[in-house]
């Protein structure tokens, strides 16, 4: 480009721009690049020489760019800004480039203003992912909570059923085929929930090291004898804030990943280590703050995941296997979870060189905004117990299904379909309750809203949140509410019977 530089400036002396600022191109109405100053050759790379017209090095103007030359020549598109792609083989360049035109002898000249606009491109790449993955997120969400509440009537009315057949009843092997797809189910619905962060967490204090030396007989086990597991732990490691079990579906999901990428068998590493960061860290499409870290890698030489993959891997449903051969829940169940837990997952990979997936976890010290909410103890054989309760839930076949168990254990149990509803029948104090059992997501008033206004009346009442989801709100509870617990759909009868029981004896969460 330095010749066509030369000789173009030779013939229009006038041209004096090789050492402004602003990267700029001299253009004729054909596209032709007349000229370029230093900061555009840079800006455009090596390429240039060898194509000197525009449409050759920039791309996704959405219309022909002779079209847009033209209206510039004619002075119908005078300073307009057009997003632009420059065709570089060694890294992404976009610019902002405006044309204007310069008419000298009656020659009509285009000048192009390029501004480097890749940083901003990507904030915006940035953005537009977080929105894609929120808006999903809320979708499987929303869908997970519907189905909760299908399988728990599913679920639960089969229990019903149960409770009256022995193994003999010629209808007791359809009854449990239908009790273990359900369950199926339900656990299809707990990865939609981790990816949607929804789920609710029972976080601790962890050793990593324990945990991960106490799933590599499993580990070993899921990836066969063609496939050599190496454990690699740092010294020292910083202890983490999270729920243990849940992290350890986020291993085995990356492990389980990785063997699937070696069909041909191979290594899995499997290393922890600690991080420290002086400063925040721009890794991807995410930052990460300053502060004391903990690091899970799994790492493998399989067939690696070309980039165009790699932006999509942690969506819901996303699979490069064969149809039947994965719900493509797996990395967006691991992804759900880590963010849930205040943790970052990266990725690096290249085609042919294998896939590592590293987590990053605040050590225990840094870890903040974590709820560890008062867990259910199930126990389905603790002797049955008397006592009213308000049982309080807007879907039919739930509320239908929880009521007769209830009732069968010897409880007296009132019904109300919201909030409302139940909110009256406390304040009118014509029935006296020993405990309260609600829905948390209802239209209307829901369940923590109409019950903190119920503890005005009857303050130290026990309290049975039952949803689909509900960490959000739960971590959010009043001081009313504090000795509040939470049963999550989709429950059995004797997950209800046990939790119920449990609030009445007064059973510390």
């Amino acid at each position: 480009m330095t010749d066509l530089q030369t000789q173009r400036t030779q013939r229009d002396p006038g041209i004096t721009y090789e050492d402004m600022p602003v990267a700029t191109l001299k253009v004729d109405t054909h596209g032709t690049i007349l000229s370029a100053n230093k900061r555009a050759r840079d800006l455009m790379g090596p390429q240039l020489a060898d194509k000197p017209r525009l449409g050759d090095v920039m791309e996704g103007l959405g219309r022909p760019m002779l079209a847009w030359l033209g209206e510039a020549a004619e002075g119908r598109s005078q300073n307009l800004t057009e997003f632009l792609r420059i065709k570089r083989d060694d890294r992404e360049v976009f610019v902002q480039m405006t044309l204007g035109r310069v008419v000298r002898d009656e020659r009509v000249d285009l000048y192009a203003v390029l501004h480097d606009a890749t940083e901003l491109k990507t904030l915006e790449a940035q953005f537009v992912q977080s929105q894609k993955m929120q808006a999903i997120g809320q979708l499987a969400g929303g869908i997970a909570h519907d189905f909760n509440n299908l399988l728990t009537a599913i679920s639960g009315h089969c229990d019903l059923l149960l409770l009256d057949r022995d193994d003999s009843d010629p209808a007791h092997a359809d009854l449990m085929q239908i009790h273990q797809n359900a369950n199926r189910a339900a656990a299809l619905v707990a990865q939609l929930l981790a990816y949607s962060r929804k789920q609710t967490l029972q976080p601790k204090t962890v050793d990593l090291r324990a945990l991960i030396d106490g799933l590599t007989k499993l580990l070993r086990r899921l990836l066969g004898t063609d496939i050599n597991l190496i454990v690699k732990h740092g010294s020292d490691l910083g202890a983490v804030f999270l729920d243990p079990q849940q992290l350890e579906q986020v291993v085995i999901n990356l492990v389980v990943n990785a063997r699937d990428a070696m069909p041909k068998g191979g290594d899995v590493v499997l290393q922890t280590a600690n991080l420290h960061l002086e400063t925040p860290e721009q890794r991807d499409r995410a930052t990460v703050p300053k502060g004391d870290y903990v690091t899970i890698t799994v790492k493998d030489s399989g067939v690696g995941i070309s980039p165009d993959k790699q932006r999509k891997i942690f969506e819901p449903f996303f699979t490069t296997k064969r149809v039947g051969e994965g719900t493509g829940l797996g990395l967006s169940t691991a992804y759900g979870i880590v963010k849930q837990s205040g943790g970052f997952i990266f990725v690096e990979s290249a085609e042919g060189e294998g896939a590592a997936f590293t987590l990053l976890f605040p050590t225990a010290t840094t870890a903040g905004g974590l709820h560890e909410h008062a867990s259910i103890k199930r126990n389905a054989t603790l002797p049955a117990m008397k006592g009213t309760i308000l049982l309080v839930e807007d879907e039919t076949p739930v509320r239908a299904f929880a009521a007769r168990a209830l009732q069968l254990k010897g409880f007296q149990v009132t019904q109300a379909a919201s909030g409302e509803v139940a909110l009256a029948i406390v304040q009118s104090g014509d029935k006296q309750f020993d405990l309260i059992v609600s829905d948390v997501a209802m239209p209307g008033l829901d369940g923590p809203t109409w019950a903190e206004d119920a503890m005005r009346t009857i303050p130290t009442l026990p309290v049975i949140f039952m949803s689909g989801y509900a960490e959000e709100k739960l971590g959010a509870l009043p001081d009313a509410l504090s000795h509040a617990v939470f049963l999550p759909k989709p429950f059995s009868l004797s997950d209800l019977i046990a939790a119920v029981q449990d609030q009445l004896r007064g059973a510390s969460p």
